[in-house]
């Protein structure tokens, strides 16, 4: 289904045909005279604070296009983007839009090479930066590219260059403020944007995504989640990642309120800026869990165990209730007598789940602004028990699915088929097709395969790159997005794993590390692990503990733990290392229960040696991307002489 036809709008349903719009500036058009004074961007962590109308937002961005026209750039320049999450982002993001050129994004922190090697590639011309560091950090090879002009996102005064002109923020505004923005004619099937996938693996390539991709977006999120005109969204992801661009896109359109914050100031803004929406990746999940999970810790023991029991209980409530509702991803078909049993179990448990949300789950939510109607969750699955804890305290997860190559949802749980543990039905206009990965022909409903993709939001390709490209969209326009799942009779995708990720043991079975990995992390001991034993009898495991929860228990049984490696030696009767044997042992049986207690156990699943490590994995050590996925292939190099001394 698409809609078709002249925009049409009203204030009380506030529809908005955005398939109509033939760019994505148009949008903001639009959104300035219909959300004139409504806030539409705060940062209260810049200097000086940030807070601009939607009328205020779309007059900078203007005097930021024709000041770039002023500098001589023109419909269908490159154009560097090099900065992290800011209002000033989206007024330089939108006035290259509006001037007709391609913006190519990263985030200022990117290693030199890697923006280097995107300049070149892009072929860009002109460069925006995050402060006079990024720029500085550049300067010695800009010689060597044709940047003809550079715009500095911050007030410093740039040093004098004797080749390039330097503008800062406020001079590039002043200077557009005397000039006449010349008119946009961008179209959909018009470039609008490079983005280069960070990836785990192998340099970077150019996705070109188009107006008219980046509008589907807009479109077919605004179909699943309606954002009401001044609702509060709080941004934490970099929004040069295309998940996050996307969806501000989509919440701009539709006069949405957001607020920038960052993972030093996260939680304090949860609580006072009273979020109602939230797009993050799993990984703060996970910090948002174990912060409440340290909080029960921190309990005296009577209150650790009515919280225990009121979650225990909890649980098996969420459980009948998804039977009831058809919406158990291990029996989405329960039979009369399924049903039957979960709707005696229903009464019971509900009021003890109901006085569990008066004493605890309040609390939980309270600590998050109280007002969340939904997190989004994206850039990789969302673990088993992270699902069922959110369920439980009533903060609704929708998860998706997606890549940069496709703009990048193509799925997304819907608020009345929040399916957990799947990654939601396919948007508007899209196809889904799981095939066999040898013969590439389709397989039958419920039966693991390759995922091929086709929709509006599909890239136009790799940028100067055709021989990828061929290799990733066929004749037919189906995308290869190279992770394997399953579609259910309802038309739910479930990712169950990366092709390119799988272990294969000597016995020959195929291995997903995900889901494996997830389940482990279910222990309160364990913080991040990765999975190996390509071509092993067995599997094995890179496991970052979780110390403070080691500590605690070390201290419970009489020990002081010491978890750095230089005091690996200093073991003795009370003093504990990662390497001692009772710190090994609790590992142990940490991993032989939640990967035993995993839906669709096999035994080939036991993970056999494994190692601790103190390090955590990072962006700043290189074993984590920009978008918290860890690099599986930088961590083997890493660690290569541990994994090989594990399996001798």
């Amino acid at each position: 289904m698409s809609l078709s036809g002249t925009p049409s709008m009203t204030q009380s349903s506030q529809l908005f045909d955005y398939n109509a719009l033939p760019s994505i500036p148009a949008l903001w058009t639009i959104a300035a005279q219909r959300f004139n004074t409504i806030v539409a961007v705060q940062d209260a962590h810049s200097v000086p604070p940030v807070k601009l109308t939607y009328a205020a937002l779309y007059q900078q961005m203007q005097e930021f296009a024709a000041g770039l026209q002023a500098l001589g750039m023109k419909a269908g320049d490159r154009v560097g983007l090099f900065s992290d999450n800011s209002p000033r982002w989206l007024i330089a993001d939108q006035g290259i839009m509006m001037v007709g050129a391609v913006d190519v994004v990263r985030g200022s922190q990117a290693e030199k090479d890697e923006l280097l090697f995107i300049l070149e590639n892009s072929g860009a011309t002109f460069l925006v930066t995050e402060d006079y560091a990024t720029l500085k950090k550049l300067r010695d090879r800009l010689d060597d590219l044709p940047i003809q002009a550079i715009v500095l996102l911050s007030d410093e005064t740039p040093d004098e260059d004797e080749r390039l002109k330097v503008l800062n923020f406020p001079q590039l505004l002043e200077l557009g403020v005397g000039q006449t923005l010349q008119p946009l004619s961008a179209q959909r099937d018009d470039l609008a944007t490079l983005m280069y996938t960070s990836g785990t693996s192998g340099k970077p390539k150019g996705v070109m995504l188009s107006h008219g991709n980046l509008l589907s977006q807009v479109d077919g999120a605004g179909r699943v989640v309606r954002v009401h005109p001044g609702e509060r969204i709080l941004s934490i992801l970099p929004v040069w990642h295309c998940y996050e661009r996307t969806f501000e896109y989509f919440i701009f359109g539709h006069g949405g309120t957001q607020a920038y914050t960052n993972i030093r100031h996260v939680k304090k803004d949860l609580k006072e800026f009273k979020p109602h929406y939230m797009v993050a990746v799993p990984r703060l999940w996970e910090s948002i869990y174990e912060g409440v999970q340290k909080q029960f810790r921190d309990q005296p023991k009577n209150k650790q165990k009515l919280a225990q029991f009121f979650l225990q209980s909890s649980d098996r409530f969420i459980r009948a209730r998804r039977t009831l509702q058809g919406l158990d991803l291990e029996n989405l078909n329960p039979s009369v007598l399924d049903r039957l049993l979960a709707l005696i179990q229903i009464v019971p448990l509900g009021i003890l789940h109901a006085l569990g949300d008066r004493l605890v789950y309040k609390k939980i939510r309270d600590g998050v602004g109280g007002n969340v109607k939904y997190f989004v969750s994206g850039g990789g699955s969302i673990a088993e028990h992270l699902e069922d804890f959110f369920e439980i305290v009533g903060l609704e997860i929708l998860g998706g699915y997606g890549l940069t190559e496709t703009s990048p949802i193509t799925h997304v749980r819907r608020p009345n088929r929040n399916l957990r543990g799947a990654d939601g039905q396919a948007l508007v206009q899209t196809d889904t097709r799981i095939v066999d990965l040898e013969t590439r022909q389709p397989v039958a409903t419920g039966k693991q395969g390759l995922v091929l993709l086709r929709g509006p939001q599909v890239m136009q390709g790799y940028y100067q790159n055709p021989k990828a490209t061929q290799k990733a969209i066929d004749a037919e326009g189906w995308f290869d997005t190279g992770d394997l799942g399953w579609l259910s009779a309802e038309g739910d995708l479930i990712i169950s794993g990366r092709s390119k990720d799988t272990i294969v043991l000597t016995s020959g079975e195929n291995i997903e590390p995900q889901p494996i990995e997830d389940a482990c992390l279910r222990s309160a001991y364990l913080d991040q692990m990765m999975l190996v034993g390509q071509d092993q009898k067995a599997l094995g495991a890179l496991i970052v503990p979780n110390v403070d929860a080691l500590e605690k228990w070390a201290i419970a049984q009489g020990y002081t733990l010491q978890a750095t490696d230089s005091e690996k030696s200093q073991a003795s009767e009370k003093l504990l290392t990662l390497d001692s044997k009772p710190v090994q042992d609790l590992i142990r049986q940490e991993l032989n229960r939640e990967v035993k207690n995993r839906p669709g156990y096999r035994p080939d699943d036991r993970i056999g040696p494994f190692r601790l490590i103190s390090e955590p994995f990072a962006i700043d050590n290189g074993l984590l991307t920009q978008t918290l996925k860890v690099r599986r292939n930088v961590v083997m190099d890493r660690y290569q002489g541990m994994i090989n001394e594990m399996f001798v």
